[in-house]
Formats: C-alpha cells, structure tokens, sequence
C-alpha cells in the first residue's frame, strides 16, 4: 500500500521559483510605478514651488501642516523634516482641529493642507479659520480644481497617473509623491537660510552627528581629585596602586611644583617588565612616557579621539588655552557617548 506523505509546514511554505518570480516582479512594478510618479512630479513643479517657498520665508510664525489618513502620516514626516531642517513646523490633525485644536494656529503661521482629491471634509473644514485670520494657504493635492485648491494662494500638484495599489485605492504612488516635495520644500528652505551641520546639530544634541559637532573635550574630561597624578619620587608600587585606583590605566607624573613630567601608563609598565627593570629600584620616571599629547579643554571630542587613534594612544592631557592642565579623558570616556 502506497503512503502519501503529506508536506511539512515547512515545505508547503516553501515558495515555488515561479512564484519567487511573480513576488519579485510585483514589487518591482511597485517600485516602478513610484518612481513614475515621482517622475512626474518633478516635470509638474512650477512657479507655484516658488510662490510657496517666497510665503513661507515671509511668514514669521510656522508651517502648520494638516491631513487625513496617510497624507497626515506624511504630513507628520513634512512637519518633523522642515523642523529639524531650520524651518519651525508642526503638525495639526484635522479633524481635532475642529474641535478646538485649531487654537494651535496664530496669525503669524502659513497651513500646508495634503488632500489628494482635494475635497477631504476635515480639511476644508479648517479653512474657514484660516482664511479669517488671512493666514497663507498652500495646497498639496492631486485634484487641481478642487475646493483647497481653489482656496489656496499656491498650489503644489501631486497628482499621479496611478497607484501602485492594484484596486487604486490605497494611497501608494501619491504618498510617495507628496513626501518628495515635502523633502524638496525643506530642502530648497534649508538652503536658503544658509542651514549648516552645526545647526542640524543644534537640533539633535543626543545624536550622533550632534554629538559629532557640539560634544566638546570638556564635557567628558576628568577633573580634579579624579586625574590620577603621582609626585615623580613616588615609589613604583605606590604609582601603580595610583593607576589601579582611578582606573584609567595611567597616571600623570609631576614634580614639585605640580608641573607635568610626563605620564606613566599600563604600557609602560608592561615594557619595563619586558626588560627586566627592577622596578622596585627603578625611578618612575626612567619608565614613564614623557611629553605626552595634550588637547585643549574647548576642542570637540571627536578631535581628540582623532588624535589618539592618529598617535595609537589610550588618553590626552587637557589644557587650556595658556597651556595650564585642566584635566584628563580617555578614549573609552568618548567611545562611551556614541560618537565614532
């Protein structure tokens, strides 16, 4: 009697090459779809992407962005892009605008409504307040002749020949498309204010680009009772319990009037053993490494870290600006913050 093995969960699951090809071409006509549409988007700008970008550096309040369903979704993304980009922006839910969050507005702002048909009711039900205030106006949609567009001092097109949706109902290609052009408002904004790294930085402090560029040495140096530091007759054993105790595998060696002789590390320590010094009879200071690297207290944390990768050493002695030691960092006091 013949048995049939039935597959296991594993197997049946297991696409069929013809249908790992089907999969991958569906995505890629996605993808082309989209890349139509953005396609598109970019021979539709006009004189209107000026107008656009003329009212918004006139206004001295805020973008304020609004939008139903996924192109409030996008519009969230527009908002958090032109913020972080030097253009004050925020998002307001259409619908919870109606019902006392259009208070959020002030005469200063300009309004950004995403409505691809161009008839959302939520949306066209915050136009009234704006245009009493005669705040600008400035439409993304798809639909030309719609109600925004008609209320709007500028127009942005983002209508698509279609979705990459296969019923044309879920918003695909014209998402995408209405995300562009946000990305193309901040970016021309940003360019124009003159935007630099250091301001994208201002903005995202606990990133890593702005740790990158705001971080300073001073800020994760050791100060004070916590540099490790020996007087250069101290004996070996008690230099060494010095290095143990701050761990941070060196100390500095100074002399009597506090001025640095040099500095007395794990490597050092390790060398002498390798040439049989006695090092309970050897000063500390034929062992030690002297003119150490420093760095200046205001240099920015990753200029050190440079330095110390550049001359394969663990730490640098801070100074200020007359050359007077402030303090100590090392590498590991860096790596810890994220920046690499």
């Amino acid at each position: 009697m013949t048995r049939i093995m039935n597959p296991s969960p594993s197997q049946a699951n297991e696409p069929s090459e013809i249908s790992i090809s089907s999969l991958l071409d569906r995505a890629k006509n996605t993808i082309d779809i989209e890349i139509e549409a953005l396609h598109d988007l970019k021979t539709q700008l006009d004189k209107n992407f000026v107008q656009a970008i003329q009212q918004i550096e006139r206004i001295k309040g805020r973008v304020i962005i609004t939008g139903m369903g996924k192109s409030g979704l996008v519009g969230k993304k527009i908002a958090a892009t032109l913020s972080s980009t030097g253009t004050p922006a925020l998002f307001l839910h259409p619908a919870e605008g109606t019902h006392g969050d259009l208070g959020a507005i002030m005469a200063e702002d300009i309004v950004i409504g995403i409505s691809n048909s161009g008839e959302t009711p939520e949306i066209l039900g915050v136009l009234p307040l704006v245009k009493r205030f005669g705040i600008p106006l400035i439409a993304m949609t798809g639909n030309l002749n719609s109600t925004l567009a008609k209320r709007s001092d500028a127009v942005l097109n983002i209508a698509v020949k279609q979705e990459a949706c296969p019923m044309g109902l879920a918003p695909t290609a014209s998402t995408t498309a209405t995300m562009a052009l946000g990305d193309a408002l901040a970016i021309v904004l940003l360019e124009r204010k003159g935007f630099t790294p250091e301001d994208f930085a201002l903005f995202h402090p606990a990133g890593a680009l702005g740790k990158r560029l705001l971080l300073k040495v001073e800020d994760v140096m050791h100060t004070d009772e916590a540099i490790p530091a020996v007087n250069n007759q101290t004996p070996f054993l008690d230099a060494l319990a010095e290095i143990n105790t701050k761990r941070l595998g060196f100390t500095l060696v100074l002399d009597n009037s506090q001025s640095i002789l040099g500095i007395l590390t794990d490597g050092d320590v390790r060398r002498a053993l390798s040439q049989g010094l006695d090092l309970k009879t050897t000063p500390i200071t034929r062992i030690m490494t002297q003119s150490p690297k420093t760095i200046q207290a205001d240099a920015l944390a990753v200029s050190a870290l440079r330095k110390m990768e550049e001359h394969k050493i663990m730490m640098l002695i801070i100074t200020d600006a007359e050359g007077t030691s402030r303090g100590v960092v090392h590498m590991h006091d860096i790596l810890k913050t994220g920046i690499t």
